[in-house]
This record gives structure tokens, C-alpha cells and sequence, in this order.
């Protein structure tokens, strides 16, 4: 896996994947910024939120349960001190579908945070105090997703 950080001015950059995607990561105008992109940390717990989610739908879909949406939630923490490292992250999963059963949207959750979701299992291991919720919405069978 391969990335590109590229400073642009101030404390704006352009960063790209090894898969050719790009984006801006910027600061809040106190620290130079402009406010044109996500800042670097909230990079990181969007990146922990779309590990575990891809999971999630993953072990969904193989486990046949019919989910029309997954939609993770993160509120995080952090240090007060340098480095402001990450102290504690809760994801919140919304899941809606038709006849879920909430033992294996629960099992999902476990599975990614356990054993799958790379980052998640990264943060954990250096200390980070990592805990889930799930909610799960019924679908009658014509209503869509929303």
C-alpha cells in the first residue's frame, strides 16, 4: 500500500492513495488553514469508521441478513496533552434492513473489532479504548433505506 502527502501552502496538503484517489487535508484558519479539508486526525477515525463498516456489510451480505444501510457513527477523544493521541472511540452503527436478526448484526460488530478491521485492532493495541453500540432499524418489505 502506497500513499503521497503533497504540502500546497500554509497547512493545506494534497494527499493521494496508492489507488490514484485524491484529497485535501487542511487546518482551521488559527492554525493557517483555510478550512478546505478534513484535518489529518479526522482522517484517521474516518479511515477506523470505513474499516469497520466495510467489515460489517461484509460479514452481513455472507451471513445472507437483507441490509439496505450500515451508517457508522464515531465520537472520539483525546489526550489533552502533546501528542493528542486518541484516547477513546465509540462507534455507533445504524444498520437498517429487512428481517435482521440483531445477533448477527452484534456477531458483525464483534467480528470486525476483533478479528477483521485492521485499524481498529491497530488503535486498540496502542491503548485506545474502543467500544460499539449497534441499532438496528426493521424494513417492511417495499420501504427503502432512507
Amino acid at each position: 500500500m502506497q500513499a503521497s502527502i503533497k504540502w500546497i501552502e500554509d497547512v493545506t496538503f494534497m494527499a493521494t492513495s496508492g489507488s490514484g484517489h485524491a484529497l485535501i487535508i487542511d487546518g482551521p484558519p488559527d492554525k493557517g488553514g483555510r478550512n478546505l479539508g478534513p484535518r489529518p486526525m479526522e482522517m484517521l477515525l474516518m479511515g477506523l469508521g470505513a474499516c469497520s463498516s466495510f467489515d460489517v456489510v461484509s460479514i452481513l451480505r455472507k451471513a445472507r441478513q437483507d441490509v439496505v444501510s450500515c451508517e457508522a457513527q464515531l465520537e472520539a477523544e483525546r489526550a489533552d496533552a502533546v501528542p493528542a493521541v486518541f484516547t477513546r472511540i465509540h462507534l455507533r452503527f445504524i444498520v437498517k434492513g429487512r428481517a435482521l436478526k440483531a445477533a448477527q448484526v452484534e456477531r458483525a460488530v464483534a467480528l470486525s473489532a476483533e478479528k477483521y478491521c485492521s485499524a481498529s485492532i491497530m488503535l486498540a493495541a496502542g491503548g485506545v479504548a474502543i467500544s460499539h453500540s449497534v441499532e438496528i432499524h426493521e424494513l417492511d418489505a417495499g420501504s427503502a433505506a432512507n
